[in-house]
């Protein structure tokens, strides 16, 4: 019968809680009683009977192996030992000898120099032991030697050698009676190199501690007991005895080092952790399980010893007791029925946690079953609310027990912070925990349970969320206002504030701030706290907000680094007004910043409302943002070429006609508005300007009417720019001769004049000088006029003669290309279709090339244009309808064709325009072969059938 002696945690769950220790009896019936078993790495070794071995792989549990130890005389097995790897098997016989069998061999070895001693423990080597070879382990005997020995299989012939390397006393075990058997041996080997071997009498518990040499492992373990010979290792002792002791330990992970131990002796269980960081000692946390009233040493006195995580086993003859290490409560008992016989021994496998427990006919088996599913209560009941964390992530509704245990221990303890935390885990009523802390005046607390409560609610729950964030906002706001009068709070006041604004920018708390950011701007105004309005206000980007608030104080370059910083252009063209009244340099550098992000047709009605009111100074301030737009921005927009043009035109004319001039003279490509520009640079009697703005709209009249009163250079070069029109530069520069004779009365630059202009003549200029003025002033440029009529004269006389020879050569060429004929051989073929050429109708063309007519047609019609394909279709059906011609072969182009009647002519002539057509050139030389040259060879059209006809 199983009863468990401490309440389960009852939860919401249905299903049936099964026990930690779930036993399990074997279906095994031994022919013989079962004196010994062992089991390590999932291989069981049963000694059955007088001379019966039996070896069962748990993996494959219906091939059981059995071996005969082959045993003549009385010996029987006393106890047998099976190493971490299930390879190695020492059998220890009650005549002070020892038997070895190898996992992977059917025969029994003996050990000879093991011959002597009756074997009580074995300590095996974890780290250098392997199926072959034992590497260097201890044996402990029932007179108190621990021996060092060493065991290897050859991998030739298996046993050609004996097994047992060396067998050699390192050390005797003595209690105060004298030397005591060694009950138990275990190696371990702990941080830096140290390793550490624990060894067990009836009463005593020795530890040794040394370092083995880097590269001297296999040697063993002498020079750590060396150490020793001199003095007492460290050991525990206790007084009472049942004439034997045993020690358990608990590893987590294969391959791992034990974490705890448990060793059973006379007086209780001495249990605890073992810490590989002490320098002498390994035990550490120790404490006492003192055996109860129902167990007497004398009558019914424990046989063997398991550890695992959390709880410790006892095996007892007829019953098995598990107590928890954590409170020393025994929570489980197992009683077993008189006809399975008394309990015999308890072990355990370490690589699968499963205990094994055997009668001399019956085994049973111990299944560890989630055995931390109430060491959460346990620790909770310690206080040890970490650890009780730890051990129930997986049941949420045992987790907020301990939250609201650990709680409650820290409000009662005065640790209200620790306490608000872990309320605001639980699932406690709000309103309770809230008053709980508004009773107890923490507000402090307070505002943390309310901040951790907050950032566990979900997204769904707007309204909570909603009522926190304001409640924590009021709160905040004044705990800042008491601690900000209080001079010797500064630093906490910052902390706070700190804290706050971590709250507010929040991307968690952003959504539900942005939705109630009225209600949160109200309660910052009705503290005063206009600083954290404005942080608020950048946080939630109403950086509208922010800028007006720095202007309203007067804080324009705060406003202005506000704008820079977050470059809202909206926000620039709103309070661009405002902030170039004050700081005009800093707000053009930040529009210059934002290049083309800003339209500055939007600021042009700040820079017109600033440059009305300012200074020449400060208007250069916008003409230098202006100036930006236009040459590095490349803006085209009319406005801003107007505002500019304005601009220069008001205070600054030295640069307006070298911005007109880089405007061009393309009107096309002009930006600024010609009327305007010309208006407005006539209203400030910016002549030369205006003259350019003629020049750009062509006025060419007007351009040099104006200049005229400016300067006579000036108009001159007005005057040539009508290049293609003679008439209207002839009458400009008379103009300008006009002007020149009778305003300035200068004849000689009149004259000047006549040489700058090859349209005038002094016969044009003549009229303009009074009548009283001297034929001396004249002379020399009617003779040079006379001079250039005779130069004229010859230049015709020369070009009629050149004329008239070239006339006589093209007709000398004409008559000669009449006679002009080629011969061509009868072997002669088509250089389109291959064939003879004599067959039928065919061209000669001079390069050499001959087609036959319908050849040449074919090649040319799809390359003639349209109209020329419907012309030579039309001449081909008035061909046809005129009568058959005569059966000669069709003569080439250049063939002499005499008139031989009007109907013949008829014929002649339409056959004289298809050639014109088909045989203008060479098909292969030239332009038509040209121009095809971009054209694949095969119509795309035709592509595959082409390559089909290939395949």
């Amino acid at each position: 019968s199983v009863h468990v002696l401490s309440p389960g945690y009852v939860n919401a769950r249905l299903e049936k809680e099964t026990p930690i220790f779930n036993k399990q009896r074997i279906d095994f019936a031994p022919p013989e009683k079962i004196n010994s078993l062992v089991v390590s790495s999932n291989q069981l070794c049963m000694s059955l009977g007088k001379d019966t071995l039996l070896r069962i792989d748990l993996g494959k549990p219906d091939e059981p192996n059995q071996v005969e130890l082959g045993r003549k005389d009385e010996a029987k097995v006393y106890k047998m030992f099976l190493d971490h790897t299930g390879s190695h098997l020492l059998i220890a016989l009650n005549t002070s000898e020892c038997l070895y069998l190898n996992r992977s061999v059917q025969k029994v070895r003996a050990l000879s120099r093991w011959k002597g001693h009756l074997i009580e423990s074995v300590g095996w080597n974890k780290f250098l032991g392997s199926e072959t070879n034992t590497g260097p382990i201890l044996v402990g005997t029932a007179q108190g030697q621990i021996y060092e020995a060493e065991i290897s299989v050859s991998e030739g012939s298996l046993f050609s050698t004996n097994p047992d390397q060396y067998f050699r006393q390192v050390y005797t075990l003595e209690e105060e009676s004298g030397p005591a058997p060694v009950c138990c041996l275990e190696i371990e080997r702990g941080i830096e190199g140290k390793s550490f071997i624990i060894a067990t009498t009836r009463k005593r518990l020795f530890q040794f501690v040394g370092k083995v040499p880097e590269g001297t492992e296999q040697q063993g373990f002498s020079s750590i007991f060396a150490m020793h010979a001199d003095h007492l290792p460290s050991f525990r002792e206790f007084p009472a005895s049942f004439g034997f002791s045993e020690i358990a330990f608990y590893t987590p992970k294969l391959r791992s080092n034990p974490r705890s131990f448990a060793w059973m002796m006379g007086n209780g269980v001495l249990y605890g952790t073992l810490d590989y960081s002490r320098p002498d000692s390994i035990l550490s946390d120790e404490q006492v399980w003192v055996y109860p009233s129902d167990i007497d040493i004398t009558v019914n006195k424990p046989i063997s010893i398991v550890l695992t995580q959390f709880h410790f086993l006892l095996l007892l003859p007829d019953r098995v007791k598990a107590v928890c290490t954590l409170n020393g409560q025994v929570v489980f008992q197992d009683l077993f029925l008189e006809k399975f016989g008394l309990l015999t021994r308890m072990i355990k496998d370490p690589t699968v946690q499963q205990i094994w427990i055997h009668t001399e006919k019956v085994v049973f088996r111990y299944h560890v079953q989630r055995e931390s599913r109430d060491v959460w209560k346990m620790y909770m009941n310690m206080n040890k609310f970490d650890l009780a964390k730890e051990y129930c992530k997986d049941r949420p509704e045992c987790l907020d027990i301990v939250l609201a245990k650990e709680a409650e221990h820290c409000f009662q303890n005065k640790r209200y912070l620790d306490s608000a935390k872990c309320y605001a885990l639980t699932q406690n009523y709000f309103e309770e925990i809230a008053l709980k802390f508004i009773e107890a005046k923490q507000e402090e607390a307070l505002m943390e349970f309310l901040i951790k409560k907050l950032s566990s609610l979900k997204p769904s729950e707007k309204t909570q969320t909603t009522l926190l964030t304001t409640w924590l906002t009021e709160l905040y706001l004044n705990w800042l206002g008491i601690l900000e009068g209080d001079p010797s709070q500064r630093n906490l006041y910052l902390d706070t504030r700190e804290k706050f604004r971590t709250f507010l920018s929040s991307p968690k708390n952003k959504d539900c701030l942005f939705n109630n950011r009225a209600s949160i701007y109200e309660l910052l105004a009705s503290h005063g706290d206009t600083e954290h309005m404005v942080y608020f206000a950048v946080i939630m980007q109403d950086y509208e907000r922010v800028v007006a608030h720095h202007c309203q104080h007067d804080e324009y370059d705060e406003a202005l680094n506000v704008l820079s910083r977050h470059r809202d252009e909206k926000l620039f063209y709103k309070f661009s007004p405002v902030l170039i009244q004050h700081i005009p340099k800093k707000v053009v550098d930040a529009w210059i910043s934002m290049g083309s992000r800003l339209d500055a047709r939007n600021l042009i009605p700040a820079l017109v409302n600033y440059s009305q009111s300012a200074s020449t100074q400060q208007i250069n301030e916008a003409i230098r943002y202006m100036e930006f737009c236009v040459y590095q921005l490349e803006e085209t927009q009319q406005a801003i070429h107007n505002y500019l043009l304005s601009l220069y035109a008001l205070c600054r004319p030295d640069l307006l006609l070298s911005y007109l001039e880089q405007a061009g003279t393309n009107p096309n490509r002009i930006h600024y508005d010609l009327k305007y520009a010309l208006r407005l640079c006539a209203e400030h009697q910016h002549h030369h300007a205006c003259v350019h703005i003629y020049k750009v709209m062509e006025l060419y009249e007007e351009a040099v009417d104006l200049a005229l009163q400016v300067d006579v250079d000036l108009a001159k070069s007005c005057a040539d720019l009508p290049e293609d029109d003679e008439e209207l530069r002839k009458k400009l520069w008379l103009k300008i001769a006009r002007h020149v004779v009778q305003e300035e009365k200068d004849v000689k630059k009149a004259m000047a004049c006549l040489s700058s202009c090859a349209l005038l003549k002094i016969e044009d200029v003549l009229p303009f000088f009074p009548d009283f003025v001297t034929i001396d002033h004249f002379k020399e440029a009617i003779c040079n006029s006379l001079e250039d009529y005779n130069k004229h004269i010859e230049e015709l006389k020369r070009e009629m003669e050149e004329a008239t020879q070239s006339a006589k050569r093209i007709r000398e060429d004409i008559q000669e290309m009449r006679n002009k004929y080629g011969s061509v051989e009868p072997q002669e073929k088509c250089a389109a279709c291959d064939f003879p050429l004599l067959n039928r109708p065919f061209y000669l063309f001079l390069c050499g090339h001959m087609f036959h007519y319908d050849c040449l047609l074919q090649a040319v019609f799809p390359n003639l244009p349209a109209y020329k394909q419907a012309k030579l279709e039309d001449l081909q059906k008035k061909l046809a309808a005129t009568s058959q011609p005569s059966k000669s072969h069709h003569r080439p182009k250049d063939t002499d064709t005499t008139s031989l009647g009007k109907g013949q002519q008829s014929r002649e002539q339409i056959k004289a325009d298809i050639d014109d057509i088909v045989a203008a050139e060479c098909v292969y030389c030239g332009e038509l072969m040209i121009r095809s040259i971009d054209k694949p060879f095969i119509d795309p059209q035709k592509y595959e059938e082409e390559m089909q006809s290939w395949l």
